[in-house]
């Protein structure tokens, strides 16, 4: 017997306003501990999942909380995403019909997503027992013994002792009804259900079959990953909970009883009841059963009160007596009147980040660094201060070669600024001063142009060669930039480990980053067509990659390596960086396309899930590293790790569809937003943030424009393509 845990992930608990609205219901929210209820729900059924998967039902507009949330206690889940609300009945049979597919013997445990259950052995014990019963047919819902008359909860009246089956299910009753019941030895309804799939779907053809008709149809063909969209069909289901469509009418109903301290967390009430629901900072003096929650950089101070609850929001507050905490509902439906703006989370962020991002490009960021960015001999300037001041005290090789392949990208897009002029003269610039008489590339040049570091640096190479395959596509001094690479070609063949890969100068000569940038140059060169040697040296890399800097058991990417390409000793073994997982993934894809290679499309998707770790929910950015336990080890969020993840996030959503293709889309989203943070409205940029929300005040460097217009190439593509509707296709 498999189970599969199914978190219903619906509801949206009004009676906890303000902390709880529609756009962050309280299943998102930690009402009672450091992990949301959602988190506590999904640690919490995870080991009953051994041999199966766990599975949420959620609505469409919620899938990016549920990514981060999962992302955050490093736990995977298939998320069935309703393209509407149509109630319970629906929303389970979605889930029975997803199971009965993967499993036609499998079990569901139909577990609420907001419900505080601190036991959670006993809790799973409960449901074992329980699914033993369901496999031999029934559906069994757990019934809490009562701890008091209550009537703020559902009742069952079992037909005898212990598990036995169900004689009626009742509504929330008055308060007399309420201690009747729990004399007569009723319990709570708790609204767990476990079932086998199979039962489940019966009872829905027997009692209900307009509702499990709509959810089999509403399965899209095959699995799409870890995000299913329920297809349309799924709105024609009749909008019903599963107790009226189903539990109230079948005769295979049982209930088991359960003891363990249990509540669904309904209103502020039962969250002070948690003795774990305060937060924030609250003074009180003479001030007892008072529960107060005060938002970030509040305090909240009370004087003799009691047995209120304070709920301070950014733009809402609520005091209410507990007695009352039941009536809030109401207060919502005046809120939603009178206010309507606070009945929901404000949403302040920018309604247009795509086309924000095509503006400050085009008026901005390109017009700034080809003109106070360039230096009266047609060299780059390496970094500009917030005020657009040039500071620097070399200039290295890369700095001029990515803001050559800057330029001609943008003039690949349309941007009417003066691109090719500045590529004309840095080309020569470059070519002049930075190709050592071997044909190699040195390392920098002083301020004045003498050489200040003559070293050969295999990531100099690779962006020189980058650069002079982008001039080549833009017809610029074509013979000379294929003269140039072909030099550095033969070098390259010549100085190949017999291993495969190239090395590195410096203290990490056995690295994956140098090696991807040659990577992507020999893609870039490749696609020229001129030398089809190109081809074998991005082979080689793939190969590389594949069979070493990509850890074989999990798939995630290491940074440093010994002369073996075996993972290097001590902590620089065991450096993991987000940004990189996001970029190798692209290029990988990219190979993957143009070879027909499944294995490096496989290895790309699940680079780009790696990445994800590495994506801070609090401040909605990728940070800089983690280790391989895949756990932070720093936590400054760096510019150039959020324009891979939008790459990558778009990259992805291109490559696959449906409910996927709507995830990634939705992480796309969040990195533009993120990247957004760091972008001045004078075209430069911060580069560091900090775990605080700060940033470093330093010069902006110029080398993040190529990660830059790496995303926006990328972001210019999927508005072509038509996956985002308000995105500029380019920069004219």
């Amino acid at each position: 017997m498999t189970i599969y845990p199914v978190i219903m992930c619906g509801g949206a608990g009004s009676r906890l306003w303000p902390a709880s609205r529609p756009g962050r219901p309280k299943q998102f929210l930690a009402l009672a501990g450091e992990h949301s209820l959602f988190q506590s729900t999904v640690l919490r059924v995870a080991p009953l999942a051994a041999d199966g998967r766990i599975i949420v039902v959620a609505g469409a507009s919620h899938a990016s909380s549920i990514a981060a949330q999962l992302a955050d206690i490093e736990t995977e889940a298939v998320v069935l995403l309703e393209p509407e609300a149509r109630d319970s009945g629906p929303a389970m049979a979605a889930a029975a019909a997803f199971v009965q597919r993967l499993d036609p013997d499998g079990v569901a445990a139909i577990i609420a997503s907001d419900h505080h259950i601190p036991d959670g052995e006993a809790f799973r014990q409960a449901v074992l027992t329980a699914a033993e019963e369901a496999r031999r047919g029934r559906i069994v819902t757990l019934g809490v013994t009562p701890t008091l008359a209550s009537s703020a909860y559902g009742y069952i009246c079992p037909a005898g002792p212990g598990l036995a089956p169900v004689s009626r299910f009742v509504e929330k009753p008055d308060p007399d009804t309420a201690a009747r019941y729990v004399r007569e030895g009723f319990l709570w309804n708790s609204g767990n259900f476990i079932v086998a799939a199979r039962t489940l779907m019966e009872e829905l053809a027997a009692h209900a079959p307009a509702i499990g008709e709509a959810a089999e149809a509403a399965l899209p063909p095959g699995e799409t990953g870890p995000m299913v969209r329920l297809t349309d069909a799924f709105r024609a289901a009749p909008k019903i909970s599963i107790d009226y469509a189903v539990m109230e009418k079948s005769d295979r109903t049982s209930v088991l009883p359960v003891d363990f301290a249990w509540s669904d967390l309904g209103a502020w009430d039962s969250v002070l009841d948690t003795g774990t629901g305060q937060s924030g900072l609250h003074i009180a003096i003479d001030s007892e059963g008072t529960l107060v929650r005060a938002a970030s950089g509040m305090v909240v101070a009370t004087l003799g009160v009691s047995n209120i609850a304070i709920v301070a929001e950014p733009d809402a507050v609520l005091v209410c007596d507990l007695a009352q905490a039941q009536q809030v509902k109401v207060l919502v439906d005046r809120i939603k009147a009178e206010a309507p703006r606070h009945a929901d989370v404000p949403d302040d962020r920018d309604p247009a980040p795509w086309a924000r991002f095509g503006d400050w490009m085009r008026t901005a960021a390109l017009p700034i660094w080809s003109t106070l960015g360039v230096h009266a001999d047609g060299s780059f300037v390496e970094a500009l201060t917030l005020q657009g001041r040039p500071q620097e005290t070399r200039r290295r090789a890369r700095v001029q070669t990515r803001q050559l392949f800057v330029l001609c990208r943008a003039g690949a897009l349309g941007w009417q600024g003066p691109w090719r002029e500045r590529v004309e003269t840095g080309l020569d610039r470059f070519l002049a001063g930075y190709v050592r008489p071997d044909g190699a590339i040195r390392n920098a040049l002083n301020p004045d142009g003498t050489v200040q570091d003559d070293a050969v640096v295999l990531y100099e190479q690779a962006f020189a060669l980058l650069a002079l395959a982008t001039a080549h596509a833009a017809g610029i001094q074509t013979d000379r930039c294929e003269a140039q690479a072909r030099v550095m070609l033969d070098r390259l063949e010549a100085e190949q480990l017999a291993d495969g890969g190239w090395r590195e100068s410096g203290d990490h000569p056995f690295q994956a980053n140098a090696n991807m940038h040659l990577f992507e140059a020999a893609q870039a060169w490749a696609a020229r067509g001129v030398d089809r040697r190109w081809d074998g040296i991005a082979d080689a890399i793939a190969a590389l990659a594949l069979s070493r800097f990509i850890d074989a058991e999990r798939g995630f990417l290491r940074e440093f390596f010994d002369a073996d390409w075996r993972p290097a000793a001590g902590d620089d073994g065991r450096l993991v960086e987000p940004g990189h997982q996001f970029e190798w993934s692209f290029l990988l894809s990219r190979h993957a396309l143009a070879r027909g290679d499944e294995r490096a499309m496989a290895a790309a998707r699940r680079l780009y899930g790696h990445g994800l770790r590495g994506i801070d929910p609090r401040r909605g950015v990728a940070i800089d590293q983690l280790d391989d336990s895949l756990k932070v080890r720093s936590p400054v969020a760096r510019l150039w790790p959020q324009t891979e993840w939008l790459r990558a996030a778009l990259n992805m959503a291109a490559l696959t569809d449906d409910g996927e293709r709507t995830q990634r889309l939705v992480e796309a989203d969040a990195a533009v937003r993120g990247l957004a943070l760091y972008l001045q409205p004078n075209g430069t940029w911060r580069d560091k943030l900090n775990p605080d929300g700060g940033f470093i005040d330093e010069p902006a460097p110029a080398s993040s424009l190529y990660h830059i217009t790496g995303a926006f190439d990328q972001v210019c593509l999927a508005a072509v393509e038509g996956l985002i509707e308000s995105a500029p296709k380019g920069l004219n």
